[in-house]
This record gives structure tokens, sequence and C-alpha cells, in this order.
């Protein structure tokens, strides 16, 4: 069965690689089939997860690439309703910011602390789910699915407080193991 292990990481490269039909299907204005494309992406993010961790096949580079994968994913999706004029700009550049800072932070904090183990924490997590759940809303409104007029403004605001909650919150906690020298 030790044979089977690089499925997971297999199904993190097709995810990334989705990224490109996905994006030219949403710029497309082809929601329908971008919904698709996205109900899969997240249907192998689900699949190599569970097959990891039920199968122990966890790996260094399985454990870098699902969550570069999903990140791949989401600032595409964002960024490419942001440039369709279906979220406003700001809303991408405050997701995509969000990340930069973890991740430059963590680099930061790699460097001149010590160690930095990604953890995500629950707020990272709901987050993720926001986004996501945002994007599916709007996405589906945009195919043709009758939904209430204020799907979109609470897509957006949601994602726009989670997004604010969980930034702060990794600011702060990474912050301060920061000043203790990298204690937790």
């Amino acid at each position: 069965m030790q044979h089977w292990r690089w499925i997971p990481n297999g199904l993190s490269f097709l995810r990334m690689l989705l990224v490109i039909p996905f994006a030219w299907a949403l710029a497309s204005g082809r929601y329908r089939e971008a919904l698709i494309l996205f109900v899969v992406a997240a249907a192998t993010d689900g699949l190599d997860g569970f097959l990891a961790r039920f199968f122990g096949w966890k790996s260094r580079l399985g454990a870098i690439l699902d969550p570069l994968a999903d990140k791949l994913l989401m600032v595409t999706t964002y960024l490419v309703l942001s440039i369709t004029g279906v979220f406003p700009l700001w809303l991408f550049m405050l997701v995509l910011g969000r990340d930069v800072v973890i991740v430059v932070g963590g680099l930061l904090f790699h460097r001149f602390v010590g160690r930095f183990e990604v953890e995500p924490s629950a707020f990272g997590k709901l987050n993720t789910l926001v986004q996501i759940l945002a994007a599916l809303a709007v996405m589906l409104h945009q195919a043709g699915l009758e939904l209430t007029t204020w799907t979109q403004p609470a897509a957006l605001w949601a994602v726009t407080v989670m997004a604010l909650i969980s930034g702060g919150h990794y600011v702060t906690v990474w912050g301060l193991r920061a000043l203790r020298g990298g204690v937790s």
C-alpha cells in the first residue's frame, strides 16, 4: 500500500493545475464551468487530506503543497473576481496582504528568532472557510442562482472581518512569541 503514498501530493499538484482553467472560465464569465472546477478542486483538497491522515501518507512536501495549492486557488479566485469587477480591488488586496504579512512574518521569525512551524489557528481555518463560502456564494449568484440581494455585501464584509481578525491574531501570537525569544 506504501507505493500509493504519492497520491495526496499528486492531488495537490492536480489542484494547482486546475487553477489555470478555473481562472480562465471565471475571467470569461463562464461561472457554471468555474463552479464545477472549483468544486473538483475542493474535492481533491478533501480527498488528499483524508488519504494523508487515514493511511499515514503525510510528507514534508505535502505539508507545503497542500496549503500552497489552497492559497493559489483562493488568491486566484479573489484576483479574478476583483479584476472582473465582482469584488472591489481592495478586498483582493486585503486577502493577499493578510497572507503576505503572515508569510513575511514567519520568514522573519525563522531568520531572527527561531524555527517557525506553520500552525493554522482556529481563526485562520475560519478565515479560509469564510473565503471559500463567500467566493462560492458569489459565483453561484453570478451563475444565475437567485440568492438574496444581501449575499454579495454580506460575503464581502464577512471576508473583510475574518481577514482582519485572523491576520491580527497571527501577528499578535507570533509577535508575542518573538518578544519572548521564540518560547511558546
